[in-house]
């Protein structure tokens, strides 16, 4: 069979940028076939996707995608590290899957490999060192990054390596190929003009980030530019439906109201909740209206606002640390999303190679079949997602979408 090429993403939305990392990555591995693993409807920096995830689907396999894999909600908003996992585990799991490229501001894959080796190992002076930066009072992400500058020992070569989001990303894919034992072969493209939180863009490319902010400040004029004409299609589409959820802020009532209902006991069994986190939650939200107001209360240099962001989320999924330890253990099925001819072809493939996946093109057939707890519990999460995603839109807010959604399929 010909090369695979392996794609983890968000494609909030899908731009420019995504486009040429696409091509790029798929002329420089030689691969004839493309496979993402997509987040859903919500996303991994703690807030909403901007239009649902079958549009999402149908704007990649319409740039060049062949199959759209959905990475389940239990990874898609956790930690870097679990979300790495999770997507790296369905990719590894396909068994035909020859490489994995990835976007990342550093392009010496060598650089993100080294830290990912420390960080996977974590000897006895990186934890030392780590340890004593996290008693400074720092956030995880920043003792982090300072413990591995220190235990590297050369700043030259390693500065700022942890200050960018998506060699942080890159890294946790290494990390989880090393503990996962993983054969696909790690390929990194590196960010094309903008950064990944630039507001501003240059010529027809722009950070996901940007744009996501143009469309909340009604700035949709220069969007044509930067998007392949397709995405930018079904961005409209979605807009004229009024299915378009700019980001988490749409939710802040739901979620304030869940936060005053739970106990601090209840609050402080949200993942990445710690040292004492759900006394400041649970004052913050007993005296704000909105979640601006709320991250200004509660944001510390311990804490980011991603972080924080997650923990909303979790609240207003009902997604719990049980839950998300389930998920780490779990072998994730196999979601399909969308596809083209070629995408029908590589699933036929998959499941050759590996027969007993549990590959889901309709969830009621896998519903009524499966045995599996804890599959059928992260399915169930992923269609209260859903759920939960539709109310925020201004019409035509239909529940139960995982069930009467077909799979998108294109030529």
């Amino acid at each position: 069979m010909s090369k695979v090429l392996g794609i983890i993403a968000e494609y909030n939305p899908f731009h420019n940028g995504h486009l040429y990392h696409l091509e790029k990555a798929k002329k420089d591995t030689g691969s004839n076939y493309t496979v993402a693993i997509m987040s859903g409807n919500f996303t991994q920096r703690g807030s909403t996707s901007l239009i649902d995830k079958w549009s999402k689907a149908e704007s990649a396999i319409s740039c060049g995608v062949d199959l759209v894999i959905e990475l389940p909600v239990l990874y898609a908003i956790s930690s870097a590290e679990n979300f790495a996992e999770g997507a790296i585990k369905i990719l590894d799991s396909l068994k035909v899957v020859d490489y994995l490229s990835f976007g990342a501001e550093t392009s010496d894959i060598d650089v993100l490999d080294k830290c990912a080796e420390i960080l996977y190992r974590e000897p006895r002076e990186y934890k030392t060192l780590l340890s004593h930066e996290l008693k400074k009072g720092l956030s995880f992400p920043k003792a982090r990054e300072n413990a591995l500058m220190m235990y590297l020992n050369d700043i030259r070569r390693f500065a700022n390596v942890l200050s960018y989001p998506n060699n942080i990303l890159g890294i946790e894919y290494l990390k989880a190929m090393k503990k996962l034992k993983s054969n696909l072969h790690p390929y990194s493209i590196a960010r094309f003009e903008v950064g990944y939180n630039d507001l501003s863009y240059t010529g027809n490319i722009a950070s996901s980030t940007a744009i996501r902010n143009m469309i909340k400040n009604n700035g949709f004029n220069a969007l044509a530019n930067l998007m392949p004409a397709s995405s930018y299609a079904n961005l409209v589409k979605n807009l004229k439906a009024g299915h378009l959820i700019p980001d988490i802020s749409v939710f802040e009532k739901e979620i304030i109201y869940i936060l005053r209902k739970m106990t601090t006991l209840e609050i402080a069994e949200l993942p990445d909740v710690s040292e004492g986190l759900e006394f400041a939650i649970k004052n913050a939200v007993n005296s704000c209206n909105t979640i601006t107001e709320f991250l200004n209360i509660i944001k510390s240099k311990r804490y980011t606002n991603t972080r924080l962001q997650r923990i909303l989320l979790y609240a207003l999924l009902g997604i719990t640390k049980k839950d998300m330890a389930m998920s780490r253990k779990a072998q994730p099925y196999i979601r399909v999303l969308g596809l083209n001819k070629k995408g029908k072809f590589l699933i036929s493939e998959i499941a050759k190679a590996n027969p007993k996946l549990e590959i889901i093109t309709s969830v009621k057939r896998f519903i009524d079949d499966n045995s599996n707890k804890n599959l059928q519990f992260m399915l169930n999460k992923d269609i209260e997602a859903t759920n939960i995603y539709t109310i925020g839109y201004e019409e035509d807010s239909f529940s139960n979408l995982d069930f009467t959604k077909k799979i998108v399929t294109l030529p």
